[in-house]
């Protein structure tokens, strides 16, 4: 960000900040920090495609994705990064978790997520170290083969994703597109974003080429 500002980034009328994936969750970390580098003259918002991992409990009780963060947290001291708004009251690993941080975001941000997330699926909710008999196998490669209490799992982690962004899609200065898609990083991929039948928000992604960017918040 240094070498962008002197080279004449601080004078932006507009800046984004975006990320996929942890590029995703890195943009929720860092949303507000990203407009503190500018003046108030510049119209400054976020955007996290894919960057909603969730605490959520795997196919065979256990934590999965939130052992994996307490590794990263502490392997690249994390925490002296994270918002104090969250540290004061939780643990560093559940405030790596944009659940816990995305409400206090004080920068407009506009979350793209599935509400089936694809890596999620593979490698939170039924990776191999909680499905060792590869019971989840065949569902996790073609969803029309789950059975009942499999498609009851997935609705149970949707319904959590819905709940993760509630208190964030009250406000005005926020947007967000949650869709049924078992997907990851949507807006970079021709089948999720660009294709004539990709998922669209009334007709606002109908058109080819279409940015996010243009779908309104910041609503003041």
């Amino acid at each position: 960000m240094e070498e962008l500002m002197s080279k004449g980034m601080q004078k932006a009328d507009q800046a984004l900040l975006s990320g996929c994936s942890a590029g995703g969750l890195a943009s929720i970390l860092h949303c507000d920090e990203f407009q503190d580098l500018f003046p108030e003259t510049t119209r400054v918002k976020c955007l996290s495609d894919a960057g909603m991992f969730l605490d959520a409990i795997d196919v065979s009780g256990g934590h999965t994705l939130k052992n994996l963060f307490a590794g990263v947290v502490s392997l690249q001291e994390v925490q002296k990064n994270l918002p104090k708004t969250c540290i004061d009251h939780l643990d560093p690993t559940s405030c790596f978790f944009p659940q816990n941080l995305v409400a206090n975001v004080k920068t407009p941000m506009f979350l793209l997520n599935a509400a089936y997330d694809a890596w999620q699926v593979q490698a939170s909710l039924a990776p191999p170290s909680a499905d060792p008999r590869g019971l989840w196998s065949a569902c996790k490669s073609n969803h029309a083969l789950c059975n009942s209490s499999q498609i009851q799992f997935f609705q149970d982690f949707r319904n959590q994703m819905l709940n993760a962004v509630r208190d964030f899609s009250t406000s005005t200065k926020n947007g967000l597109f949650i869709n049924s898609c078992f997907a990851h990083c949507q807006s970079e991929r021709q089948d999720t974003w660009f294709a004539d039948d990709s998922p669209v928000l009334g007709n606002r992604l109908s058109e080819n080429g279409r940015s996010i960017l243009f779908i309104p918040y910041d609503r003041q």
